[in-house]
């Protein structure tokens, strides 16, 4: 394989991202050894970054390092699905409180704006995969923590190491969007109490759908 052309900045975190998505692709999974010398030579790089791109890579959780074992991608048990689902649902339901009472009308258009695009992603799982994600970080940038943003991107990050996301199971997309609307009416109401219960409800759906 030839090498990847990596840019002279941060070069960790570059390799950081691509062993990320490696990750997220299913490429290394779950569980798997990964091989740092074969994949330091496949980007061109000393080992030196690849092992400090391990370490950003355990801190949020997608890996873990082993004594005399090296490096595997985390394994999620169904425990552990459990207690990420649990967190989110209470971190992303208050900051749905929060936006319902303080979004600008332009940030609630903007989720409006992104509801839509879920809409019409119904027939295409990994677009609206993306979209979705995509609804959920920009509602916590409009509730505006930035402590609570990196907890629940973290959380994210190790969501998507489940082998099985409750969004790719038959009718979960259609079950989702409709979660959706309702979280975008309590919103668009201005209701903060029915906002944090709609996304408690999405989250406690979510999860049943993935076990």
């Amino acid at each position: 394989m030839s090498a990847v052309s990596l840019a002279p900045r941060a070069l960790y975190e570059e390799v950081a991202e691509l062993l990320r998505q490696r990750i997220f692709r299913r490429e290394l999974e779950p569980g798997a050894w990964i091989d740092e010398v074969k994949i330091a030579q496949e980007y061109g790089i000393s080992r030196t970054p690849m092992r400090e791109a391990l370490k950003v890579l355990a801190a949020e959780g997608l890996v873990t390092m082993k004594v005399r074992r090296g490096a595997y991608v985390t394994e999620v048990s169904e425990e552990d699905l459990a207690e990420v689902y649990h967190l989110l649902a209470l971190l992303e339901s208050d900051a749905a409180a929060v936006a319902a009472s303080r979004a600008s009308e332009a940030e609630l258009r903007e989720l409006q704006v992104l509801h839509k695009e879920l809409e019409g992603a119904v027939r295409s799982r990994e677009k609206f995969f993306a979209i979705n994600e995509r609804f959920h970080m920009r509602l916590l940038e409009i509730a505006g923590n930035r402590w609570r943003n990196q907890m629940v991107a973290d959380l994210r990050k190790v969501m998507k190491l489940h082998r099985h996301n409750s969004l790719f199971k038959s009718g979960r997309i259609e079950e989702s969007l409709a979660e959706h609307r309702l979280v975008m009416k309590a919103l668009e109401q201005r209701d903060a109490a029915a906002a944090q219960q709609r996304m408690q409800e999405h989250f406690r759906n979510g999860l049943e759908a993935a076990g």
